[in-house]
Formats: C-alpha cells, structure tokens, sequence
C-alpha cells in the first residue's frame, strides 16, 4: 500500500501494536537481537513465551520492520528502518489521513491541543531554519 502526498510517494506499514512497539523498541536499542534476547530484555515487565516472541519477530518481518540473518541456528533480528524514520512515516501518514495533508493544520492543532506550545514550535522553526542554511545547531 502507497500513499501519495505532494508528489512523493510514502511507504505505509500496517501499524504496530503495543507489543510489537516493545519488541521493536528492544531490536532498535539493540541493534540486532535474537528471540531470546527480545524475550530476556522483556521478561521484567512482560512475561512471553519464546515461539510468542518468535512469531511477534516473523509478524515484523512481514511488516517489513526487520529483517534477519542465521548465525548457526539462531535468526538474528535487526531494523530495516532506524525509529525516527518510522515515526516520521506515521506521522506523514496522520497528516494525510486527518489533516489532508495538511503539516500546518497539524502543528497549529498541537498548539490549540496543547500537546506544544508556541514557544516550542518557534524553537523549532529555528532550528529548521538553521539546518536549511546548513548553520547547523
């Protein structure tokens, strides 16, 4: 599935779900990981079995979250994309959906929601600018 918004053309993912955020969470912290080691970093606040853990990494792996290699006769997981870009999609994909594409109607929303406030956005479009004329931060 593609969304196209401004001429560019957006990768859409089926969304993760809350225990499919944490496992990416642990790859992406990670680097690469194996089941066990998913399964280990998660196991103090959600317990998982190893074939749950298993099929949560093959349902990423088809999301096209992660991809693997075999070292022996373990899958060794890692990200295809780096969080941030993720995010970013998701948020493209949030703008199109409910703002009609719309960044403005998104971050003025923000504003009047509360979720930034001004002086934060004003921040920000500071640093934009700055990277736009390559002055850095």
């Amino acid at each position: 599935m593609a969304t196209f918004c401004s001429g560019t053309m957006f990768s859409v993912k089926k969304s993760l779900s809350n225990l499919e955020q944490l496992v990416m969470r642990v790859v992406w912290e990670r680097g690469s990981a194996s089941s066990e080691d998913v399964r280990e970093a998660l196991s103090k606040h959600h317990f998982m079995k190893e074939s749950t853990c298993r099929t949560i990494l093959r349902r990423l792996e088809e999301k096209g979250y992660v991809s693997h290699r075999v070292e022996g006769r373990t899958n060794i997981y890692q990200g295809v994309e780096l969080p941030g870009n993720v995010a970013a999609k998701a948020v493209r994909h949030i703008i199109d959906r409910f703002c009609g594409g719309s960044v403005e109607q998104l971050l003025v929303g923000m504003v009047e929601s509360e979720v930034i406030d001004k002086d934060e956005l004003k921040d920000l479009a500071r640093k934009i600018a700055r990277r736009k004329t390559g002055k850095g931060d």
